[in-house]
């Protein structure tokens, strides 16, 4: 039970911090087996604290039929309930992911007369890992026997699934896989509100991405694994082990690459130092390794492209992260939104190649920033790490490289995240932006 209630505690404050609960919304539920092998249920009590969970916040009801505790757990037990009976699932989270949340308000009468329109990713990791989030509109939209049906039936052949005006159902085969499909599904949400600062309508990027994938996104994220988590290769050295925690507590907490995302590493004399899941809270670490730099069959696609930075440079550190902003900024440097009227914008943006800070810090950084189209190349990914320490891959996420520390990579992810967020503000605001970039960026 003790396990059981420190990941509860560690999934809470982790939805917490990202903002998909508030103090005491949503509920979260996994299935556990005892010592004769009979299934159960532990979930959190209706009203709890998700980020301060004590031990009396968590109850065990059954998971087949109503028992002790059931009468203090959520109001939504009975879903959560339909939910773990599905195969292979082994939690499932509600969140109130808020700006997905509003990406699929619908004004129509309700009931509605047809299907409400479901959540379109556009951004590489809700593409691959959700594809399209179907919402459900409910008379009464917490624990009727209506959503327990038509909840279950979606999450049994999807991951997510979003209630008009209340957030997102997830499932996954461990509680912290139904935290990451909740986390992708509000970066989704929140990727689709950014692009209306831009002036995109939501609706045509989905289209634009949805009519040739392999143009947008050729290289498919990592699959979210359950392997290895909180594993370590290098106990012995505990400063480095600090860092690599920290840094990934960091990228979390800072929204840099949603929960378990990205990939960080560091250079060795013969091997590398790799972490798989970049963005780890406190206490829900991913996988820390030591591999051989020389390439090997079993690499993973993301351990083969680090290595094969590292074959050709002298780099010591290199982190891989998806913040949204930067995507967004990508979307609306291409020309089908770039010369929309919808933009809001009058002469603001360049044939897209580089994203240009228009605040001091980021200029004072970095005059611009290499924009790649998704099909790069290495040759040319190399290239511009070389001579820029950090690139946008639209697709593909960012790029950064340190020539000491991952603080170093860290703080080219973190600058890059609010370079782009301010060009959204200022495009919000029918500024141009091409008069607010640096006139020495166009010979950086």
């Amino acid at each position: 039970m003790r396990e059981i209630i420190a990941r509860f505690q560690a999934v809470g404050a982790a939805a917490l911090t990202i903002d998909i609960e508030d103090s005491h919304s949503g509920n979260l539920a996994m299935k556990w087996v005892d010592a004769d092998g009979a299934p159960h249920m532990a979930i959190t009590a209706t009203g709890s604290q998700k980020g301060d969970l004590k031990e009396t916040d968590i109850c065990f009801p059954g998971i087949d039929r109503t028992t002790y505790g059931h009468y203090k757990a959520s109001t939504e037990t009975d879903i959560h309930a339909a939910i773990l009976s599905l195969p292979d699932v082994g939690g499932s989270i509600h969140a109130h992911t808020k700006h997905a949340i509003i990406e699929t308000l619908d004004d129509r009468r309700k009931p509605p007369a047809e299907p409400l329109p479901p959540l379109r990713p556009v951004d590489p990791l809700g593409f691959y890992h959700l594809r399209s989030v179907p919402v459900e509109w409910f008379a009464v939209p917490s624990g009727s026997p209506e959503m327990v049906k038509l909840i279950t039936a979606h999450l049994k052949n999807g991951v997510a699934m979003m209630t008009h005006g209340h957030g997102a159902f997830t499932r996954g085969r461990t509680l912290e896989e139904a935290l990451y499909h909740a986390a992708l599904v509000e970066n989704s949400g929140y990727v689709l509100w950014l692009l209306r600062l831009f002036g995109i309508d939501p609706r045509a990027a989905a289209d634009f991405v949805a009519e040739t994938p392999p143009r947008n996104f050729p290289v498919p994220p990592t699959a979210y694994t359950n392997e290895s988590d909180g594993e370590c290769d290098f106990k012995d050295e505990p400063d480095t082990v600090a860092e690599f925690l920290r840094t990934g507590r960091r990228i979390f907490e800072s929204r840099l690459s949603p929960f378990h995302t990205g990939s960080l590493s560091l250079r060795g004399a013969n091997t590398l130092l790799f972490a798989p899941k970049a963005s780890m809270p406190r206490n829900l670490p991913g996988p820390l390794l030591e591999r051989p730099l020389m390439p090997d069959a079993a690499d993973t696609a993301e351990l083969a492209f680090h290595k094969e930075i590292y074959k050709h440079s002298n780099f010591q550190a290199i982190a891989h992260t998806y913040p949204a902003e930067a995507e967004v900024a990508a979307l609306a440097m291409q020309p089908e939104f770039a010369n929309s009227a919808e933009c809001g914008t009058r002469n603001s943006f360049h044939t897209p190649q580089y994203i240009v800070p228009i605040d001091a810090e980021g200029s004072f950084l970095y005059l611009k920033i290499p924009l790649l189209p998704p099909e790069a190349l290495f040759e040319e990914v190399l290239r511009a790490l070389h001579d820029y320490r950090i690139i946008i891959i639209r697709g593909r996420g960012v790029w950064a490289i340190g020539e000491q520390s991952l603080s170093e990579v860290l703080h080219r992810v973190s600058s890059v995240r609010d370079i782009c967020y301010y060009r959204a503000g200022a495009a919000t605001r029918s500024l141009n932006l091409a008069a607010l970039e640096p006139k020495t960026a166009e010979n950086w």
